[in-house]
């Protein structure tokens, strides 16, 4: 890449490089700097979108795409930005081309099978994730540094559950091997590592894996972050079990309905019976970020929201039914704060303030009022004095229970300053606010947890180094006699040549995706 193009883009990267950057993305101007060859479009498409820059990024793609229509690369790259925007017919026409150029392409099919399957087209879905995943349960991400990588294992799942933490993972500092655990065969050598990062997350959606991940994990004396075995324990409704006993906390309570008893003339009693009183929540197990997650606010609109929820997914056949906590404030306004948990300190992201039951930063009413982000930067500012002594004590007792190295908690503050817990688990994600000046007061929140997930990362690595983590399996003996391709640092950089990670464990890594499947009803 020319000097000029990596300059030009190297000034948008300064929003994430920088706390307090206001870095703007401006795709004209990019294109100006950049030269337009295929590389270095790609290169400043992905750097945006790395940046949370993700329609700058789509600009940048699209007019690659129409400079090199013939490219997989850049479609398949821009139909994974489409599903993060939910703009799932744009991407399946991305995957769709991608196919009709190359065929054979397994970034495209794993792409397919979450737009197929999001769009309900089950069957189909299913076809691309086999091609998708094929036999590979190993798979190397490129190392962009000069000095001696930090091997590292990262675990995954090939069915979601996988906890967004690859901005966390520096490529040109870690080398790491993606094991996507439900497909190893634990008679396969791993590569040599001094750390195992768990990502797998989500008990409710790769209890599988979890499992699996378990079993690999006694191949190894490396260090684990956040090992499979407090993972397991972190299921939304079991959480809520042991997590309502500490005082300070108020979590709502949960139980598990088979749906057809939910479904039934009797619903309404079925829950009352079990305490339920309405308005209460209802949702498919195993999601996140609001999805297939109902408010039901009086008996008679059970049957609706039932039928709402029917064509939602989970492999399962059951519902969790949640008590409704009010987290509305004496303005009316719901505020939900996120509060990351990070190598045992807990360190403040973002509050999100709207008038609706159902909150998340994105959607919520902080763009367009000047006061509510005035209020949120108090917070980032000095969450102690802000949560209170009360609520800040009773967060340290939860992060103590859930025993998570990385991980968030999401809750309200009620009146008496006591935490309305609405969910606290390892898949939370830790999202660059948007380009531009307004914004600029979040920067150094996310920052510093970067900053010290990277500390905790390498002091883990560091105490790992001694770890006999090369011998794995297959006779005891050392990967590298096993496994020829695989190839040792050369004096400049590691050089793996597996094929790249699958685009169905990719998009579930980068994004939090979470394939549904078809409720059996």
């Amino acid at each position: 890449m020319s000097t000029n193009a990596e300059s030009g883009m190297a000034s948008f990267a300064r929003a994430e490089t920088e706390p307090n950057s206001g870095a703007q993305a401006d795709p004209g101007k990019a294109l100006r700097l950049v030269p337009k060859h295929l590389p270095n479009l790609i290169g400043l498409a992905r750097l945006l979108a790395a940046t949370g820059q993700s329609q700058a990024a789509q600009v940048i793609y699209g007019e690659t795409i129409k400079r090199f229509p013939k490219d997989v690369i850049s479609r398949v790259d821009l139909g994974g930005l489409l599903l993060r925007a939910k703009n799932i017919a744009g991407a399946r026409v991305q995957y769709e081309a991608a196919l009709r150029i190359d065929s054979g392409c397994l970034q495209a099919h794993g792409g397919m099978y979450y737009a197929l399957t999001l769009l309900g087209e089950h069957a189909a879905a299913e076809q691309h994730r086999h091609i998708a995943l094929g036999k590979q349960s190993v798979f190397p991400a490129p190392y962009r540094g000069d000095a001696p990588p930090v091997p590292v294992l990262l675990l995954l799942s090939s069915t979601g559950g996988n906890s967004p933490i690859e901005p966390l993972l520096e490529g040109s500092v870690f080398q790491i091997y993606a094991v996507v655990a439900d497909l190893h065969d634990p008679a396969t050598p791993l590569p040599e590592h001094r750390l195992v990062i768990n990502a797998i997350g989500d008990n409710d959606s790769a209890e599988r894996a979890l499992c699996m991940a378990e079993s690999l994990l006694a191949l190894t004396s490396a260090p684990v972050l956040n090992p499979p075995v407090v993972i397991r324990a972190s299921g939304r409704h079991d959480n809520v079990q042991r997590l309502r006993s500490i005082a300070g906390v108020l979590a709502p309570q949960t139980a598990l309905f088979p749906y057809s008893s939910l479904s039934g003339a009797d619903g309404a009693s079925v829950l009352a019976r079990q305490g339920f009183k309405f308005p209460l929540l209802l949702r498919v197990p195993g999601f996140h970020m609001g999805e297939h997650f109902v408010r039901v606010e009086s008996p008679s609109d059970l049957s609706a929201a039932l039928s709402q929820l029917r064509e939602s997914g989970s492999s399962g056949t059951e519902l969790l039914a949640i008590e409704y906590l009010d987290a509305r404030g004496a303005d009316g306004q719901v505020r939900k704060y996120r509060v990351m948990m990070v190598g045992g300190q807990l360190y403040p992201l973002h509050l999100a303030i709207s008038p609706h039951w159902k909150i998340h930063y994105f959607s919520a009413d902080m763009a367009n009022r000047a006061d509510n982000r005035a209020e949120e930067a108090k917070f980032l500012a000095d969450m102690p004095a802000v949560l209170g002594p009360k609520a800040m004590a009773a967060l340290r007792r939860v992060q103590a229970e859930l025993g998570l190295d990385y991980g968030g908690i999401d809750f309200g503050i009620n009146a008496r300053g006591e935490v309305l817990l609405f969910e606290a688990n390892a898949t939370m994600v830790a999202a660059p606010p948007p380009s531009g000046e307004p914004w600029n007061y979040r920067r150094t929140a996310l920052w510093r947890v970067r900053a010290a997930a990277r500390q905790m990362l390498l002091a883990r690595a560091s105490a790992g180094q001694s770890a006999v983590c090369a011998t794995i399996a297959n006779k005891g003996e050392p990967h590298e006699k096993n496994a020829p391709c695989f190839k040792r640092y050369d004096g400049k950089r590691y050089l793996p040549v597996w094929p790249e990670l699958p685009e169905i464990v990719r998009l579930s890594l980068l994004y939090g995706l979470r394939p549904p499947v078809k409720l059996d009803l």
